[in-house]
């Protein structure tokens, strides 16, 4: 056993939105994602094959929906994502980490 802490080993600074495989089993596969501005590409949706569960530990963002739905995450929120459901991320707060943890299942 590995004792960890999420919000340690984050760097200073990075281009890219860190994705941390913390533990994977099966059809499960448990990440740390850390934002901060970051944003999904501008074209196109991310739609997995797989149901994605995400909460937001630290920070905010907004997932937007294909139909135009907007949905605001603060700290402490969580979203059950289904499989094959187009989405995206616009927004995550510039200013200071954005911490989720996603559970892909």
């Amino acid at each position: 056993m590995q004792l960890s802490n999420i919000f340690e080993s984050i760097p200073d600074k990075f281009d890219d939105e860190l994705i941390d495989l913390i533990i994977q089993h099966g059809d499960v596969k448990i990440e740390r994602i850390v934002s901060r501005g970051h944003t999904s590409p501008k074209s196109g949706w991310y739609q997995q094959d797989y149901n994605e569960w995400v909460i937001v530990l630290k920070g905010g963002a907004i997932i937007t929906l294909e139909n135009g739905e907007e949905l605001s995450l603060e700290a402490g929120s969580h979203l059950n994502i289904p499989a094959g459901t187009k989405h995206k991320v616009t927004w995550t707060k510039s200013n200071t980490d954005t911490i989720w943890l996603a559970v892909n299942y």
